[in-house]
């Protein structure tokens, strides 16, 4: 099952990649430069897991970022758009290698699992 979800991500985030010059005007270093902008949500963990949590799963949350895009493209504002297919991206590209939408009590446990030498 671990396989099928990896692929299922693999697409998406070659269908965001593929998708977005065709849905916008934007230029490339819109979509590059905004590609790693959710890891900002680790600012959150100097607080405490909890804030770290929350910001990182509104910030890789596929879903929101998918409403993000339809809002975008239903009134016209490209730059919404584009942003919502890039943090669309990023969270596939993300869930590709294992790093899930984070539980509170540690950046390591993840709704995929466990991540990084924490394994047991």
């Amino acid at each position: 099952m671990k396989y099928v979800l990896k692929s299922e991500q693999l697409v998406l985030f070659f269908l965001t990649v593929i998708f977005f010059p065709f849905a916008t005007n934007l230029p490339w270093y819109f979509y590059a430069g905004l590609f790693f902008a959710p890891d900002l949500a680790f600012i959150g963990y100097s607080v405490n897991s909890k804030i770290g949590a929350i910001l990182y799963n509104i910030l890789h949350h596929q879903g929101i970022w998918m409403i993000v895009a339809l809002i975008g493209f239903s009134t016209g504002t490209e730059w919404l758009l584009g942003l919502g297919i890039t943090f669309v991206g990023h969270s596939a590209f993300d869930r590709i290698f294992g790093y899930g939408l984070k539980y509170f009590d540690s950046f390591h446990n993840t709704h995929l699992g466990i991540i990084g030498n924490n394994k047991k």
